[in-house]
Parts: C-alpha cells; structure tokens; sequence
C-alpha cells in the first residue's frame, strides 16, 4: 500500500498542480472520483489486465468507458497511466488529490460516530470546537453506532478521540486487568 502511495504521489501533485493553475480545483475532484471508480470496476479490471491490448487500446477503452466525464486534461493523464501500466492507482491518486485540496482550503473531514443521532445543534457545537481546536474549517459527517452505548468516537484525519462508554469500559477492563 504504501509503495502505491508512493508511486501515485508525483501523478496527485501534477494533477493538483494544473487544477490549482486553471482554478478547477472541483472540477478536477470530481474527473478523478469518476475515473478512480472506473478504474476500479470489474469489468475494467478485467478489459485492463488483458495482455494481448497494448497500452494505448486500454487507454483508449478506459478513456471511453469515461466518455465525457473527463477533460482533455485528465484524459492526457489517464493516458500516461496506462501508458506506464498504472491505471490501478487512480483511487490512491485521487485520495492525495483530496488531501492536497483540504490542505490547500484548509478543511477538515470529520466523522463522528455517536450512540444516538446528533441534532443539528450538537453536530454544529461539535464543530465549531473542532474548528478552534484543529485551526481548520472542519465537515462533519455523523453515523449512529448503538454498540457505542453512549457517547461519541471523533475521527478527524489521524486523530481519534473516543468518548464513548465503551471505550471507556474498555479502558478500565485493561486498567484492572494490568
């Protein structure tokens, strides 16, 4: 995993960097969401694992299966993936993508999961501590988890915070247990 990274990074900083040029940033976003979930199609899969296409039939199918979705552009890059049989890191391409976006406008995603639903009140209480706390516009995303028994896991990027009773339960158990 983390030599796809490696390999999809230089691919997401020039992406990014002609997006940030012509001021497209969403546009961008959204060509590499489609062409990641293209590539990662069964059927794709299939058509670009054939080893009797050469490069540029399986840039040419994979380039049509997207059709219009994608400008010329993306097209030149889904290209030069293909070329370079590397049309599988798409969805790690898009992923730094996305993180290079965030980091550019300053936001944050963030997912809580709590034991009962949030209200509209909590989740903007929740986020705006979140903003002061991480300096950073922050988007919330709420899921209900009754396993948690109550209370809420927080996870922003790498940190986690768990507030819930089950956590805490855990913590104790371990505590005793020690």
């Amino acid at each position: 995993m983390a030599e796809s990274i490696t390999i999809a990074r230089p691919y997401a900083k020039a992406a990014f960097e002609a997006a940030k040029d012509a001021n497209n940033l969403d546009q961008w976003s959204e060509m590499l969401a489609y062409a990641s979930a293209v590539a990662q199609d069964e059927n794709m899969v299939v058509v670009l694992d054939q080893p009797a296409l050469t490069s540029q039939q399986k840039a040419t199918a994979f380039n049509d299966a997207c059709g219009d979705k994608l400008n010329e552009n993306a097209t030149n890059l889904t290209t030069v993936l293909s070329e370079n049989g590397r049309i599988g890191l798409l969805p790690d391409i898009a992923r730094l993508f996305e993180a290079f976006k965030a980091q550019l406008e300053k936001t944050v995603d963030v997912e809580i999961e709590s034991a009962f639903e949030l209200g509209t009140e909590q989740q903007e209480k929740l986020a705006k501590a979140l903003t002061a706390k991480l300096d950073r516009k922050v988007i919330v995303s709420a899921t209900t988890n009754e396993a948690l028994l109550g209370g809420a896991i927080v996870r922003a990027q790498d940190l986690v915070i768990d507030a819930s009773v089950k956590g805490k339960l855990a913590k104790l158990a371990e505590a005793i247990g020690a």
